[in-house]
This record gives C-alpha cells, structure tokens and sequence, in this order.
C-alpha cells in the first residue's frame, strides 16, 4: 500500500531531543532512528526517505543524495553544514535547513559564566580545595562592575552577551565592522575598531565565525592591547593563537583566560593551554543544554514537516522562495544582482548600514524579493559566513542594516536596470548592470561612471587622472607581471578630470603589482573585485 501524502519517512541518523522527534510523529510521519550508521548501510536506509534529519555526526555527500530519490530535505539539528554538500543538494533538489539560533541563549550563558569563573578562579579554587588545600590567601580577584567589556563580534551571540552583562555594570565596547551603530546603540555598546576595543577593554569575548579574516584574529600584538586583563572564547577555536594566549598568560601579560572552543578538537593532551594555571577550559560545551538541544531539535522537525507539506522552510539555506513560472523570468537577474552587490560591497570597503535595490524598466513588473536577497547575498558574501539568498535578508536585520526596494518603469537607455547601493552616513556607491540579448550579464555603471565590463573572474577598477599614457602603464605593469587584460573599458568625468578603468583580467593581481601601480601619482586607487568565476 503506498503512502499517504502526510505519511512520509523521515530518517533521523544523530541523536536529537525527544520533543523533535515527538513534532514528526505528530505530524504523521514515519520516524526511523539509526545513528552511527555511515558506508552502504546509510545509502541503504536513506533511499526510500523522505526527510533527513542529522547533527554534526553524518556525512550526507553527493553519493547520499543520488542514492535519495525520494529525498526533500535535510535538517540540521544546529548550526554548522560543513558535513552537508550543499551544492549537491541543490542540484538534486534537496532543501538544506538548520537550526542557527538554538543554541544562541546557551552559547550566550555559557560566556556569563566563564567571564566571571575566570575572573574570580573558581576552578583553580575548587581544584585546591578538593585537593585539601584552603587557599584563601591565594586567590585575589576581579569585580566585573564598573569594568569595560570589549565585544569582538555583536552577532547573535555577542548581542545577547551584551544584554546579559550591560546589565552587571559593565561598560560595553564592541567591534564589528558589519553591524549599524544604531544597533551597537540599542544594546548600549559603542562601535569602535578593533584596537581601541581591546585597548580599551579589561574583559574581551569573542563572537565571529572562523574564516580566513578571522583565523588568528587575536595574536601575540591583540593579546598584548589586553594587557591585566581576562579573555574568553565561547565562538570558534582558530580565532585565537593559543600558543601566543597560553605565553600572554604564563607571562602575566593576562590575569586569565576561558576557552570552551579549540583549533583542534578534541583538545591535544600536549596542548599549552593546559599547563597555564589561569586558563580555564571547557569541552566545547556552549551549546549543551537540554534547553538549547530540544530547541535545536524542535526547530529542525518543525522545518522538515513544513518542507514535507511543501510549505516555506524558514531557516533554507539553499531554496528559493517564488512562483515557478515568474523563476524562469527574474533567474538571470538573481545572478546580476548578487554580482553587482560584491562589486559594490568590496569598492566601497568599509561599514555599511544601507542597502538600496533599484529595478526600473520591464524588470520593475515581477516579485523580486528574491533578486533582492540575492544583492544582499552578494554584499555580504565578502564579509560573512555561510550567507545566501535565504538567509542574507535576516542576516541585514540582525546587523541593523536597513535594506530598500524600489521600482520605475521608465529607463533611460536599457530595457532593464538593476542598481545596488551600499552606503554609511552621507557616503555610498552605486554599481549598475543589466542584461544583454541573450541574457549577457554587464556592469554598465559605477560609482556614477558610464562603463561596460563583463562580469566575470577578476576585475580590476583603477581611479585614475584622465592624462595620457597611464592606462598604457597600467597595461605595461600588468604584462610585465604575467597577468593578461581580457578587455577594459575607460570611463571619466571631464577631459583631464577624473577617470575611472575597469580591466577583465585572466589572473589575480599580487599586492606588490598593485602596490607598484598606486605608486604612480597619477593613479588614485586600485581595487581588485574577486567575482569567483561568476
């Protein structure tokens, strides 16, 4: 007998809280547990499945989709998807969904209690006493009132810390080159660089995802800023230079330390961290509470029930939201969009709290919520973690970034126009671009510079004096260097004013070829846009 359409099978491969699995059940679905199965056994049991439920434990590749037919989504109870191949899953139709604010509260509480077991040593004090020691004498420590808290990262994490320790009497510092100072404000923090946060701050927290920006992002020099101070890391191990922490501690350059999160998990027994008495570790205990795990688990089933009934999944992180029909019209202009908001985002290089959709000619007639979070995808992509066109509108409300739409039906030279604009204060950039016959993406203004580049590869965009022979130096420093300019396209404002070059190039530019060009007084700047190949 075939199965009812709200009788579905859903694989469950990691252990989740029974209140996850109790929402399937409910909803109808045939609920099938086996954990720690991997190889053949887990092609076997995911092939008439269809949901997916798993944790950091499973591998779902490529191989697990083309061996799920029947297969519509897969839930992950949490945050991370490094253990999903996400590009297969789209190209197998497969929704991808987690569960990213789960474990915020907890990851939230567990720095509260850190910062303060660091700054009074309750460990070292409980591992002295149980060792039959009273050493009252011994342990002198730090009151958090009245003491400034420097925040690297106001995401969710960060901005929940704030809220928790704001109120202890601490005054709130933060960096976070992404966020709105108005949000900063809300939270009673001030928006600062990164310097004058750690040289202002007697306690640091840290709240950023792992990336190559990040890796080491608080090293010997930051540690040093942090001097007769306490740091805690709830967030990503690699984000701290541990061998340079456990030296800034042993030195007495820091009064102590707490970790629950390492480069290499587990952490090494040889690990320095674990010979310097005022470095407090955890396991990577952040999210592990039963709060956090059954609101992981609630929030994955809910997601999978709501695919299964083909409704929005709210967390998707790979699936578009829009009529099938209207799909087939606005698909080229998602990846028009998403290029011109990298190329906006990465020119105008530093703190945005703006962005501006502009449509107008024919295009102005669809739904474009999509196009539009695809420019925000494309805006934040240089500077966040695992965004996309789902994820990217909640990511700017997080951020206190203001996101605008707007649509004219009339257009001067182009059937169809698409304008991103990323500003702060009074300052902003525009990038324009639209759609050649044959649906032949091009960059057609920036910065207010009429231009015509393809946008694809690496595009290199030169603000220069409009005087003779630069761009021919600019040509012969780029040849000398090996690098091939596929075409360019000049643009200025008035003869022997300003002008603006964009070069199609077949290489990246190393920073000494750009260095040597910007060292000509007659070129003002020189920027390389990274399109990955789009």
């Amino acid at each position: 007998m075939g199965r009812f359409h709200n009788d579905m099978k859903v694989l469950v491969t990691d252990p989740i809280a029974d209140a996850g699995l109790e929402r399937l059940r409910d909803a109808g679905h045939d609920v099938v547990e086996a954990y720690e199965i991997e190889g053949d056994a887990l092609l076997d049991a995911v092939a008439d499945a269809n949901g997916l439920i798993v944790r950091s434990g499973t591998e779902v590749t490529r191989e697990v989709f083309e061996h799920a037919p029947d297969l519509q989504i897969v839930g992950r109870a949490g945050i991370g998807v490094d253990n999903i191949d996400i590009d297969a899953a789209t190209d197998h139709g497969v929704i991808v969904a987690n569960a990213p604010e789960g474990n915020v509260r907890a990851a939230a509480e567990h720095t509260v209690a850190m910062m303060f077991a660091t700054a009074r040593s309750i460990p070292q004090a409980h591992a002295r006493l149980t060792d039959g020691e009273w050493a009252k004498g011994d342990f002198l420590g730090t009151e958090l009132n009245g003491k400034t808290l420097g925040i690297v990262g106001l995401g969710r994490v960060g901005q929940e810390v704030a809220k928790r320790l704001g109120s202890v009497g601490l005054d709130l510092v933060a960096y976070d080159p992404y966020i709105g100072e108005d949000r900063a404000n809300q939270l009673g923090a001030e928006l600062v660089d990164l310097d004058d946060c750690l040289d202002a701050a007697d306690f640091v927290t840290v709240h950023v995802p792992l990336t190559d920006e990040t890796h080491h992002l608080i090293g010997e020099d930051e540690l040093a800023q942090i001097e007769g101070g306490y740091l805690v890391n709830v967030a990503r191990g690699g984000v701290v230079d541990e061998d340079a922490l456990a030296d800034a501690v042993d030195d007495g350059v820091l009064k102590g330390a707490a970790l629950d999160v390492f480069e290499d998990e587990p952490l090494p027994a040889d690990s320095p961290l674990l010979d310097a008495e005022d470095i407090i570790t955890t396991p990577h205990l952040g999210a592990s509470t039963e709060a956090a795990q059954e609101h992981v688990a609630t929030t994955t089933a809910d997601q999978v029930v709501a695919a299964l009934a083909n409704q929005p999944v709210l967390n998707a992180l790979n699936a578009p939201s829009v009529d099938e029909t209207a799909y087939e019209r606005i698909e080229p202009y998602i990846e028009l969009a998403e290029t011109a908001g990298k190329v906006a985002a990465q020119l105008f290089g530093e703190r945005i709290d703006r962005i501006e959709v502009t449509y107008a000619g024919d295009i102005a007639d669809e739904d474009l919520d999509l196009v539009t979070a695809s420019a925000q995808k494309g805006v934040f992509e240089p500077l966040e973690w695992n965004v996309n066109a789902v994820n990217a509108p909640r990511v700017a409300e997080e951020r206190g970034i203001d996101v605008t739409e707007s649509k004219t039906h009339t257009t001067e030279d182009f059937q169809s126009l698409l304008t991103v604009t990323v500003g702060v204060d009074d300052r902003e950039l525009s990038v324009s671009g639209t759609l050649f016959t044959g649906d032949e993406p091009r960059i057609v203004s920036i910065d207010g510079y009429r231009v015509d580049a393809i946008p694809h590869g690496t595009m290199l965009v030169a603000r220069n004096r409009d005087e003779p022979g630069v761009i021919g130096l600019i040509g012969t420093v780029l040849g000398e260097s090996d690098i091939n300019i596929a075409g360019m396209f000049n643009a200025r404002e008035t003869i022997g004013g300003e002008a603006l070059t964009v070069y199609n190039l077949d290489n990246p530019v190393p920073e000494d070829v750009r260095d040597d060009l910007v060292a000509d007084d007659r070129i003002i700047s020189v920027q390389e846009i990274d399109l990955n190949g789009d």
